[in-house]
């Protein structure tokens, strides 16, 4: 299989991301046996984020 090179033009610009503490963990991998929406929440935030970043044309 080929290797794929993958051009991103803001790749360098940053983006920030609010969450809980917790969401930042279950994103590392650690379990909550209790809360198991804790990844899927954080994952949501994290491409909402990107998608405003990458989507909103800057001025």
């Amino acid at each position: 299989m080929p290797n794929s090179f993958v051009q991103i033009p803001q790749g360098e610009e940053i983006i920030r991301v609010e969450m809980t503490v917790k969401e930042a963990l279950a994103l590392t991998g650690a379990k909550f046996n209790a809360n198991h929406k804790l990844e899927t929440d954080a994952i949501k935030k994290l491409k909402q984020s990107l998608e405003h970043k990458l989507l909103t044309p800057h001025h």
